[in-house]
């Protein structure tokens, strides 16, 4: 079974690599999202589709398996927010091996995004330069096509702010956050309020304690009882994340995910020349800032706080260090992008055979063991 799955991950992953992606990396990388996006959407149809893309890419261990907030996780890897910005992959996620996925972000009102172009490919830095500008069809559609759906894994919900100019006050900013909250709130498994996009007007005021305050004291009163968690950017300080923190533990947070994109440009890990002075970067340059997020932020609340880290994994060991870090749960879009599809079982395979190797039984074993001296 082992050698088996290993001998398809390295196939599939050797196919990708030498034939799709330097195909799919002379395209516009927006094209080849939204491509991807569609045929995701086909293969979930159907009944013979799924079970074929499941053979190809499934794989399933009982030490991967957790229980977190009350909700049963397969394995401990997601699909991070921004890559299903519409909730359309749910239904062919599973068959990829994916043990939760987050949906959106999702804001008050329709958003066509930023102007294009809005998504660049860094080869050399591994990473992605993201401007899309929280693009998604708004609160009210996605309620209406999603409330009777059925998911196979938990699903997450983010919520974020409409990227427009009449939000940029901070009481219409709120006002936005509770509708796209209260038309969401019987959707999904938990819910992430992201208060760090990057790339939409007004910057990321929500992280300014007082005003963090006010929005989860609005959000409480429409509350469900699925658990909230906070998406924070990489790029704060600990007296900042500090303060969110304290303001987080009090207003009713289950959890944070650390971290979104970075929006710092002078950064040792982008490598590329000519990048473009807007939007926010993925995948490894963005990885040692969000390791060291998990950190303080598993020593912060002792443990006691849901960790989902996202940020650079490309392999089983990048996963593996962010759990070992404080992590309970992973996301990744970057990394599949330049491994191949194959990766999240790659991921799980390893994940396994690292917990093997260590002495645990169960992930949850190996969670902030780094962390812990």
């Amino acid at each position: 079974m082992a050698k088996s799955a290993k001998f398809k991950n390295d196939v599939i992953g050797f196919c990708y690599k030498k034939i799709l992606r330097p195909i799919f990396f002379r395209m516009d990388p927006e094209r080849v999202h939204d491509q991807m996006v569609a045929f995701g959407v086909f293969l979930g149809k159907y009944p013979f589709t799924r079970k074929l893309t499941s053979g190809f890419f499934g794989y399933s261990d009982p030490t991967l398996k957790q229980n977190i907030l009350g909700i049963n996780f397969e394995n401990p890897v997601g699909l991070a927010a921004g890559f299903d910005k519409n909730g359309v992959l749910s239904d062919i996620l599973p068959s990829v091996g994916f043990g939760f996925t987050e949906i959106g972000s999702i804001t008050g009102e329709k958003c066509d995004g930023n102007s294009k172009p809005r998504l660049w490919r860094l080869q050399k830095s591994r990473g992605l330069l993201v401007n899309y500008g929280l693009k998604n069809d708004g609160c009210e559609t996605l309620s209406k096509r999603l409330e009777d759906k059925i998911f196979k894994i938990p699903v997450g919900v983010s919520i974020a702010k409409t990227n427009s100019s009449e939000t940029v006050e901070i009481k219409n900013g709120i006002a936005d956050y509770v509708k796209a909250y209260r038309e969401m709130s019987g959707i999904g498994s938990f819910h992430v309020i992201n208060i760090s996009c990057p790339n939409a007007f007004g910057g990321e005021p929500f992280t300014e304690p007082a005003r963090l305050k006010m929005l989860l004291a609005e959000l409480e009163k429409v509350r469900v009882a699925a658990p909230v968690l906070l998406k924070l950017s990489p790029d704060l300080d600990h007296q900042q994340i500090d303060a969110i923190l304290e303001i987080a533990v009090h207003g009713g947070i289950n959890g944070i995910i650390c971290s979104n994109l970075t929006k710092t440009q002078n950064n040792h890990k982008i490598i590329d020349p000519s990048i473009p002075d807007r939007g926010g970067f993925s995948g490894k340059i963005v990885e040692e800032k969000s390791n060291e997020q998990i950190k303080y932020v598993y020593k912060k609340t002792a443990g006691q706080m849901l960790i989902i880290g996202c940020g650079g994994i490309f392999s089983a060991e990048d996963a593996y260090k962010k759990i070992r870090l404080g992590a309970s749960l992973v996301q990744l879009i970057t990394g599949m992008i330049y491994e191949g599809p194959q990766l999240i079982g790659e991921i799980n395979f390893g994940l396994s055979r690292l917990l093997k190797r260590d002495g645990f039984s169960n992930i949850a074993e190996a969670v902030g063991i780094d962390n812990r001296m």
